[in-house]
């Protein structure tokens, strides 16, 4: 059953997941593990995420966690924010919240000797557009014994599930109100992306 709060294509997930890529992953057997960590999203030739890679370090708990058990929860949060009242002139407009996520049921594979593809991949993305980008062959030795201590992983998308609600489903009048008076600028442009302007 669709929404009005569903992904357009799965460009947009891959534009959340681009742009937000800290995700929690979360272990199946229990959130006692769950750790925050940055990941990037592999697509088929469809355009469709069927995989998200990263690195953790092995002394956290999340590697053990996932070692015994390799399935998880991979959770993504965009943009979001309380959206008052006060921002729209219809009377009885009521409060709601505006957000963008990113659900996915995974299956993690270790894959150790792709670890400095994740290290060099996950720089390469964050540092895209800034002046003089770093790379990891400026850490010089320090990076071999740094490097000892993590591992790559590839997690296996299962399933997907993305709710982008922002909006959509508002009058034009309230819908530029709300994006005229808003203070958060991401959340702005979000809402204008999913609404097509």
């Amino acid at each position: 059953m669709s929404s009005p709060f569903d992904p357009r294509s799965p460009a947009d997930i891959l534009a959340l997941v681009g742009a937000f890529p800290l995700a929690w992953v979360v272990p199946r057997d229990g959130d006692a593990a769950a750790a925050p960590l940055p990941l990037l999203a592999e697509c088929d030739h469809e355009g469709n995420i069927v995989s998200l890679f990263g690195h953790l370090a092995r002394r956290n708990p999340l590697f053990a966690a996932l070692q015994a058990a390799p399935r998880a929860l991979v959770l993504f949060q965009g943009p979001q924010g309380y959206v008052a009242p006060r921002l729209v002139s219809k009377k009885d407009w009521g409060p709601t919240w505006n957000y963008a996520v990113a659900r996915f049921d995974v299956r993690v594979e270790f894959v150790p000797d792709e670890t400095d593809a994740s290290l060099t991949r996950l720089a390469a993305h964050l540092e895209a557009g800034r002046p003089e980008p770093w790379t990891v062959e400026r850490m010089g030795a320090r990076y071999a014994q740094l490097r000892e201590h993590i591992i790559a992983f590839r997690a296996h998308v299962d399933r997907t599930h993305a709710t982008f609600k922002l909006g959509q489903d508002e009058t034009a009048q309230a819908f530029a109100e709300i994006v005229a008076g808003h203070e958060d600028a991401a959340l702005r442009d979000w809402m204008r992306r999913m609404r097509g302007e």
